[in-house]
């Protein structure tokens, strides 16, 4: 029977598959880190109390990224480059998504409206994140080595997502609801595409690698589809909404080390 359990436990069995899964996840990540450490930098002056919390956002993603690292090294295994139709994050900013990264390599200031572009972006994709995190973990979080990489990255993740919501609730206070609620809107569009299309990458080359049937791969195919046709009816929606969470401040210090996996 085909579940998601089923299927990520063939992947975490055969080490080429593993390790596509892991190099993949690990260039978001290390993409995610890099993003967020140049926003840090370029906070607006208005907004610099901002800044702390964004540098610690870049600092667990690359936290992460070396969790992903330890884990391959951990099975004796090398990274493999990251397939372009994979890259979920270089994907999102050709459609136009988020703050391109021509304009963080630039030291020109950000803009408080760039900030709203930014938390708005990290909203919806973080929510994608901490979704995928609590399924792995329903699965795997008592595996003898993955269980406590995964546990660590969701907190993480919903510590992020927290953050997001309470700084854009801010923000709308102070007069940015409309153009939140449409950046919203279009990240969300904009993101269930791009996690279709890269969904149907990923399945495509572990199919390749794993040897899958014909028959198998069509009904993956199907079901990705299924999900996207629902996502854009609507399941976008838990990403437009915003809501004070019930952890305030998550963002509000260090990130945690990762000893046993940097």
């Amino acid at each position: 029977m085909l579940t998601p359990r089923s299927l990520f436990q063939e992947i975490l069995d055969h080490d080429d598959a593993f390790r596509l899964f892991c190099s993949v996840a690990a260039g978001g990540e290390a993409q995610g880190g890099w993003e967020n450490g140049r926003i840090a930098a370029l906070v607006p002056p208005a907004e610099r109390g901002l800044a702390p919390r964004i540098a610690r956002h870049g600092a667990d993603e690359d936290k992460h990224g070396r969790i992903f690292r330890a884990l391959l090294k951990k099975r004796g295994l090398e990274p493999v480059p990251v397939p372009p139709e994979t890259d979920y994050t270089m994907l999102l900013e050709r459609r136009g998504i988020g703050l391109a990264h021509e304009r963080l390599r630039t030291d020109e200031p950000l803009t408080v409206e760039d900030i709203v572009v930014y938390l708005a972006h990290s909203r919806v994709t973080e929510q994608r994140a901490c979704e995928q995190m609590r399924l792995l973990c329903r699965h795997f979080g008592d595996h003898p080595y993955m269980g406590r990489a995964m546990r660590m990255i969701a907190r993480d993740e919903d510590n992020h997502l927290a953050y997001c919501h309470e700084e854009l609730l801010r923000l709308a206070a102070a007069g940015y609801g409309r153009t939140i609620q449409r950046t919203l809107h279009a990240c969300a569009l904009a993101e269930i595409r791009v996690h279709r299309d890269v969904s149907l990458a990923v399945m495509a080359r572990m199919g390749r690698v794993l040897g899958w049937s014909a028959a198998r791969s069509a009904l993956l195919v199907a079901g990705i589809h299924a999900v996207y046709v629902h996502e854009r009816l609507v399941g976008r929606r838990r990403m437009e909404t915003l809501r004070m969470p019930a952890r305030r401040d998550a963002l509000g210090g260090p990130a945690s080390p990762a000893p046993e996996y940097a």
